[in-house]
């Protein structure tokens, strides 16, 4: 596995974000009621956000991910999978949705999470990069700073670990997800820029 570097940055030292909506429409919005109503017994289509969730897409390029997040519905006719952010394996940013949208990203926190997706991780390989390392670090600082209701990060694959935080909610039995990303030396170099900010991280 590769050992990242600590970088520490602070919110807005260099960070670019670039927009770049997915699909939003009335009807997007009634999927995602759907969907809350559903799994949380909640009626919204924003969030006020408690915790940033980190995933990779298991993908090699952004427009494959772009595209996988870009329509409305999944063939079931349900809200379809989509993140907040997508990083690149350069380290740019997209927006893909308001950061106070909720999006279907990680079973049990979407009312409350945001979601990042990094570029990579093909076939469970821990291969992201110290660029997307340095792009999450300065876009969960910018983040924190913005909502300080921020309190909680940690990776797709600790969200059983996460449950200690009372966010989880899941009203649907036996909707569960095993996952791996985005690896823990990517959640350990995480950890090590940013918990001396008050965030709350998992072991890796």
């Amino acid at each position: 596995m590769m050992a990242f570097p600590v970088l520490v940055y602070g919110a807005g030292d260099s960070l670019r974000i670039v927009d770049k909506p997915i699909i939003w429409t009335n009807n997007r919005e009634q999927l995602i009621m759907e969907y809350a109503q559903t799994h949380y017994g909640l009626s919204q289509v924003s969030i006020v956000p408690q915790a940033v969730v980190v995933h990779w897409t298991a993908g090699p390029t952004w427009e494959s991910a772009y595209l996988t997040f870009y329509n409305e519905a999944r063939k079931d006719g349900t809200l379809n999978v989509a993140s907040h952010f997508l990083v690149d394996r350069d380290g740019t940013v997209f927006r893909l949705t308001s950061e106070t949208a909720l999006n279907r990203h990680v079973i049990g926190y979407n009312w409350c999470a945001i979601g990042i997706e990094n570029v990579g991780g093909v076939n469970g390989r821990e291969d992201l990069t110290h660029e997307q390392l340095q792009a999450n670090i300065e876009l969960i600082s910018y983040l924190h700073v913005k909502y300080p209701t921020i309190k909680y990060v940690f990776g797709h694959y600790q969200q059983d670990m996460a449950w200690e935080s009372g966010l989880y909610i899941e009203n649907v039995k036996g909707y569960r997800s095993i996952k791996i990303d985005p690896g823990a030396e990517f959640m350990k170099g995480l950890r090590m820029a940013l918990e001396k900010k008050g965030i709350v991280f998992y072991p890796e």
